[in-house]
């Protein structure tokens, strides 16, 4: 199988008619570029312009708007007031340790008894523990609280009632057809929801639900002899989550992110503190939330026990957050290391594999089920077909998969449930665990719903942009407006444009992997730096379209307007 090496440019919606775009800009106060961005991003009013570029928690939905919510807060505020110990159970990736993190943390604040269990992925799997409720139940837990799992629970569901546990769910997975019995489930795709927002990470259904307690408690009189929680300090956590589980940076979303970045960067939580410095981050964004504070968190989840995770954003001492940001730092380093020679390994398989082939299922004894989920995500950058990578262990494999637009990997997969044990996801990620003599069936089945759902123009990659512009109309002034559309993440893309017929000139090769060069069109220049791209050298040649993100580039003292390149072509004459 070869890689992908043809990208089509579109523009990412219909472009909204000058009227439209001119009422936007003088509403906004923004310029034509920016007003353009922000309306290609679906924002066709003033009113929702405001909303978008303003992310105000005061304008957040009632959380009882949640399904199950008012049976939930009920029940928590009984064993507030009873002393009754409530066991949160999270999962072990970000959204799930970053959800564990905040429930336990405010619960406590709220003055509840509370301890907490992540499990183990390499012993446990995926999703609510047996053994973890009869510890709980053992242990004296009346409540028991998931984070992030627990929709797909059905026989976990009867073992805790039988436990004699009150099984609160909260999750944001798509829900199977049998939902667990549990005393509420509080989900916004539940068909009951009449929340406004479907697409919540874990943590951020986990904040609705404290944002509901703490109403309740405050009109019960509980907070008369002591301060109320700020909730709002706990958005770094639900930042961290939500960026970390890819959902739509949209919507609440939007609001819940951005707010909570301002609260990563400005925060004194030790823990975060700590996993800043070993992660060399000095500015907070999406990019460095997702690729250099999640990875840390999620490599003692992968690799060894996510609870670490947990203890780090909940420690209050400096001094041992950075012990254990140390720590994880040091997994993150041996994760990425078994990443690579699980890469390798895979693209050696796929060598002889079926080039007409519109999906990837790969199993192996070989490979860590910690890893194969980035791994999977690397195969679908580099092939883009939905990708399934199996660990196999003991006759048992545990699987991840990743996706392309087009392809639903949770409706794939219940197609294909008579091949697996079990499965969860969403659109775009996904795992299961299947019997090793299972997987040629797996094989065959996920690639007739490839073959079903997905044509070969669909396997060509499609890279969305914001429309074309002129090179002499971005200035310093332009590229602060369309900073205002920050945070950038899925659902709400950097804005890229494309410039045509350019002429590219002073071209040098950086650390012999990125390519620095002068753009110049009409008579106007602009620097570029196009990253990982040094063997494309020779097709920078005559005029070229670029696709590209204006950014700022600081260099002793200066600032400047510069191109981050994503893509470029021969000129098309102005066709996109």
């Amino acid at each position: 199988m070869e890689p992908v090496t043809r990208r089509r440019w579109e523009i990412r919606n219909p472009e909204a008619d000058g009227s439209v775009l001119l009422d936007l800009a003088l509403a906004l106060g923004v310029g034509p570029l920016a007003a353009r961005a922000i309306s290609l991003r679906g924002v066709s009013t003033a009113e929702e312009g405001r909303a978008f570029l303003d992310c105000r928690l005061a304008e957040l939905p009632d959380p009882f708007l949640l399904p199950d919510m008012e049976v939930a807060v009920s029940r928590l505020v009984r064993a507030i007031e009873n002393a009754e110990p409530i066991a949160v159970h999270g999962d072990y990736d970000v959204d799930g340790i970053t959800g564990t993190a905040l429930l336990v943390e405010a619960l406590r604040a709220f003055g509840a008894r509370v301890d907490y269990h992540i499990p183990l992925r390499m012993k446990d799997g995926y999703g609510l523990s047996g053994d973890a409720l009869q510890r709980a139940a053992s242990n004296g837990a009346r409540v028991a609280l998931s984070v992030d799992c627990g929709v797909s629970a059905v026989a976990e569901a009867r073992l805790a009632a039988e436990l004699g546990l009150d099984l609160i769910i909260t999750d944001h997975h798509q829900a199977p057809e049998e939902l667990p019995q549990a005393l509420a489930i509080i989900n916004p795709h539940l068909p009951a929801s009449r929340f406004p927002f479907k697409e919540l990470s874990g943590v951020g259904v986990a904040f609705f639900l404290l944002a509901a307690l703490r109403r309740a408690l405050r009109e019960k009189g509980a907070f008369g002899d002591r301060p109320e929680p700020d909730l709002r300090r706990s958005l770094d956590l639900v930042a961290l989550g939500t960026i970390a589980d890819i959902v739509p940076l949209q919507g609440i979303n939007r609001t819940l992110t951005k707010v909570g970045l301002q609260v990563l960067s400005h925060g004194q939580r030790p823990g975060v503190q700590a996993l800043k410095t070993v992660a060399g981050v000095d500015q907070v964004s999406c990019g460095s939330v997702g690729f250099r504070l999640a990875p840390r968190l999620n490599a003692a989840g992968r690799l060894e026990d996510a609870a670490l995770g947990v203890a780090l954003l909940l420690e209050s001492n400096a001094d041992r957050a950075r012990e254990v940001a140390e720590l994880l730092d040091g997994f993150n380093r041996d994760r990425q290391q078994i990443e690579v020679e699980t890469l390798q390994q895979a693209l050696q398989r796929l060598e002889a594999f079926d080039g007409d082939a519109r999906s990837i299922v790969l199993a192996d004894e070989r490979w860590h089920s910690g890893v194969i989920g980035i791994v999977a995500s690397r195969l679908v950058e580099r092939f883009h077909r939905p990708t399934v990578l199996i660990a196999l262990d003991n006759g048992e494999g545990k699987g991840s998969a990743r996706s392309i637009s087009g392809f639903h990997l949770f409706r794939a997969l219940q197609a294909c449930s008579e091949q697996l044990l079990g499965f969860g996801g969403h659109a775009f990620a996904a795992g299961m665990t299947v019997a090793a003599e299972h997987v040629e069936g797996l094989c065959e089945a996920f690639e007739g719903e490839a073959r079903k759902e997905l044509t070969n123009e669909d396997l060509i990659p499609r890279m969305g942009h914001d429309g074309e512009v002129l090179l002499q109309d971005l200035s310093r002034e332009v590229v602060d407006e369309l900073a205002r559309l920050n945070p950038f993440g899925a659902g709400n893309p950097e804005p890229v444009f494309v410039a045509s017929a350019v002429r590219v000139q002073q071209v040098s090769v950086l650390k012999e992997q990125h390519l620095r060069f002068t753009a110049r069109q009409d008579g106007y220049s602009l620097p570029c730096i196009a990253f990982g791209m040094a063997e494309r050298l020779t097709e920078l040649q005559g005029d070229v379209d670029l696709l590209f993100a204006p950014a700022l580039n600081e260099w002793k003292g200066r600032v400047s307007v510069q191109l981050r390149i994503k893509d470029f072509r021969p000129s098309l004459n102005g066709e996109s």
